[in-house]
């Protein structure tokens, strides 16, 4: 497995980031430990998870329990110094976590207490806003995207005022890092700025999501990474399995997302399948299995930290994992570029 600098912190992630969304709804608490039992075994030191996971689907009910069956992990086995582990504090508009109160100082300190309880740990290694308060392009907004709405200095002073409520946190080793999530280019250099500024933590990562078939990353923000040294952790690598080409032609397969959400977040649409079948003909074409061709395209990118893949099966998460040894050549990639000029935003 290789390892990729987190920023820079010091720490060092495995490239491939075991994602949790669907423990405690889609997976059981057995089968969460049994995949974090195999994952460490094949070099991943990276989990990622958040206060408001499962998603599948999303339920007042069932927040939290993601992290609760990581706790009981960390009980069990003693690994938890073996792992970097990376959570998410909720953005503002979730009515079922703190009547969707946008994140700031006091909203902060309740995240943070719970997740460490629910965790069973005493420090998490990179704490992440799950989203800005100010809004985001994500979850895709970005067809309808406008800033104009947005106070510049009202903004500022908000990132300013969270980055003064973290560092207290990482001045007593709660926290070892920060990072985003669901940002853009300008919002992560406001954050770098006044952490320069003001001696304030550095942001380590941005948690976006990328794929073949979103690829929104690719610009700007890869700039960003390369210049300031603030990688990709990217999720949704398989936008929700349609790299797989298991949803293609209309199926649904039984207790997939799909059957839980059928427009899978806003990506299935009457677009997507002829540009899953254009990356699938490429696959075939090289003997490759698609949805391994996926994740080693992610892991090409030159601002890539870690992909962040998540599995229901055990045979699934072999398979991802397995993306790690697979290379793909220039013929590959040549050809995965002409799918992308074919069909360049699918969704």
């Amino acid at each position: 497995m290789k390892m990729k600098p987190l920023g820079r912190t010091g720490l060092s992630v495995s490239e491939i980031c075991l994602g949790t969304m669907t423990w405690g709804t889609q997976n059981s608490e057995d089968e969460a430990h049994e995949q974090m039992d195999y994952a460490v075994t094949t070099g991943v030191n990276f989990f990622d998870t958040a206060e408001m996971y499962p998603t599948t689907p999303l339920s007042t009910q069932t927040q939290g329990r993601t992290e609760a069956y990581i706790g009981t992990w960390f009980e069990r086995t003693g690994r938890r110094k073996d792992i970097i582990l990376a959570t998410k504090i909720v953005g503002n508009g979730f009515s079922g976590i703190r009547n969707g109160a946008p994140i700031g100082p006091d909203t902060i300190k309740s995240a943070i207490e719970g997740s460490l309880k629910r965790l069973k740990t005493d420090y998490i290694d990179l704490y992440q806003l799950h989203w800005p308060n100010r809004g985001s392009y994500h979850f895709r907004r970005n067809w309808h995207f406008d800033p104009t709405g947005q106070d510049k200095m009202r903004t500022i002073d908000d990132i300013h005022v969270t980055l003064e409520a973290l560092d207290a946190y990482v001045r007593n080793g709660t926290i070892r890092a920060i990072g985003l999530s669901n940002e853009s280019a300008w919002g992560t250099a406001q954050f770098l700025r006044l952490a320069e500024q003001h001696d304030l933590p550095r942001i380590a990562s941005i948690q976006n999501e990328y794929s073949l078939i979103c690829r929104h990353y690719d610009l700007d923000l890869a700039e960003l990474s390369h210049h300031e040294d603030v990688g990709l952790l990217a999720y949704s690598p398989l936008a929700a399995g349609l790299l797989t080409g298991k949803y293609q032609n209309g199926v649904i397969p039984e207790g997939s997302r799909r059957s839980i959400g059928p427009e899978l977040g806003g990506r299935y649409t009457p677009h997507v399948e002829p540009a899953i079948d254009a990356y699938l003909q490429v696959a075939a074409r090289h003997g490759l299995d698609p949805t391994q061709m996926a994740i080693a395209f992610c892991l090409t990118r030159p601002f890539m930290t870690s992909a962040i893949i998540g599995a229901t099966s055990m045979d699934q998460l072999k398979t991802v994992i397995s993306a790690k040894d697979v290379t793909l050549s220039q013929d590959v990639l040549s050809d995965i570029d002409k799918a992308r000029r074919r069909f360049p935003m699918p969704i």
